[in-house]
C-alpha cells in the first residue's frame, strides 16, 4: 500500500503586506509514485501552494508534511532535501557555462564527492536524453532541450519530488509534449512522486489525479475522467479544455462518437474514430 509523501492541512494563508487571503483552508494529500495535477486560474493559488510546500512562505495557519517531516522554519532544509523543483523559465535555473556544469553545480553545494558527481551528471543527462550535449552551452539549445536540462539537475540530487512549477507553460507544442512524456517515464520507471501545477488541462490530463483551485480553495478533486466531465464549468473558471476533448464533443454532437466515451489525448481520439468507422 502506496504511502503519504506530502499533506497539506487545513491551510490559510496571505502574502506579507496584504490583507487578502491567497488560500483558504486547503487540505489534501498525495501518495509516494502519485502524479497529481493542480490547476486552476491566474491567482487561483495554485503556484503559490508550490511556494509553501518548498518553504519560501509559511501558512498563517494549518501544518504541511513532506516526506514525515512537519514543514517548519527549522525543518525546511530537512524537508527541501525531498523535493526537487522545476520553474517555468529554465533560464532561470541556468548557472553553469555547459550543460554538465550547470548540472553538477546543485551537487557541489551538497558537497557530493567528485567521483560520485560525475556518475550522477552522466545518469541523469542520460535519464533525459541530453547525454550528448554534455559540454554544450546552455544558452544554444532549445526550449524542450533546456527544460531537459534543468529536470536533470533536480533528478542528481535524487530527490522523492519533483514539482513542475508552470514547467511547460513556455514551451512550443514539441518541447511541451517531450517534458511530459519525460515525466510520464520517470514517475513510471522510478515510481517517483509528481506534482504538477499548471493552467494547461491537457498535461494535467496526463496526471493520476487533478485538484482543480478556485479563488484560493479546493474546488474539485478528482481523476482526470471526473474532472472534464465538469465540462463548461472548468470553462467559467477560466480553464481551457483540451484540444481532443473539444474534438470528442465536437464529434458526439454530430452523431461520429459514443456519448458515453471520453476522449483525453489525441491517441484515444483517433482510435476511437478508428472503432466507430469500422463498426458502421
Amino acid at each position: 500500500m502506496a504511502q503519504e509523501i506530502i499533506s497539506l492541512d487545513s491551510i490559510t494563508f496571505h502574502y506579507p503586506g496584504s490583507d487578502q487571503e491567497v488560500l483558504k483552508n486547503v487540505s489534501f494529500s498525495i501518495e509516494e509514485g502519485e502524479w497529481v495535477a493542480i490547476v486552476g486560474h491566474n491567482g487561483s493559488g495554485k503556484s503559490t501552494l508550490a511556494k509553501l510546500m518548498n518553504g519560501l512562505y509559511f501558512p498563517d495557519q494549518g501544518d504541511i508534511t513532506i516526506g514525515g517531516i512537519r514543514l517548519e522554519k527549522d525543518t525546511v532544509w530537512d524537508t527541501r532535501k525531498h523535493i526537487g523543483m522545476v520553474f517555468q523559465n529554465p533560464d532561470n535555473q541556468f548557472v553553469g557555462t555547459t550543460v554538465q556544469d550547470d548540472v553538477a553545480f546543485g551537487l557541489e553545494n551538497h558537497g557530493v564527492p567528485h567521483e560520485e558527481m560525475v556518475k550522477r551528471v552522466h545518469s541523469a543527462l542520460k535519464q533525459v536524453k541530453m547525454d550528448d550535449f554534455l559540454n554544450q552551452e546552455p544558452h544554444h539549445l532549445s526550449g524542450g532541450q533546456k527544460q531537459r536540462v534543468a529536470m536533470a539537475s533536480v533528478l542528481a540530487l535524487r530527490p522523492d519530488i519533483i514539482i513542475l512549477d508552470e514547467a511547460t507553460s513556455m514551451l512550443d507544442p514539441t518541447g511541451r509534449q517531450e517534458v511530459i512524456s519525460l515525466v510520464r517515464k520517470l514517475k513510471e520507471d522510478q515510481a517517483m512522486t509528481v506534482l504538477s501545477i499548471t493552467h494547461d488541462l491537457e498535461e494535467a490530463a496526463k496526471a493520476d489525479r487533478i485538484i482543480v483551485m478556485n479563488q484560493g480553495e479546493i474546488f474539485k478533486s478528482g481523476t482526470p475522467q471526473e474532472i472534464f466531465e465538469l465540462g463548461d464549468e472548468l470553462v467559467r473558471l477560466g480553464l481551457d479544455l483540451p484540444f481532443p476533448l473539444k474534438m470528442s464533443n465536437a464529434f458526439k454532437a454530430k452523431g461520429i462518437l459514443r456519448e458515453s466515451q471520453q476522449q483525453l489525448t489525441e491517441e484515444e481520439l483517433v482510435n476511437e474514430l478508428w472503432i466507430s468507422h469500422f463498426n458502421k
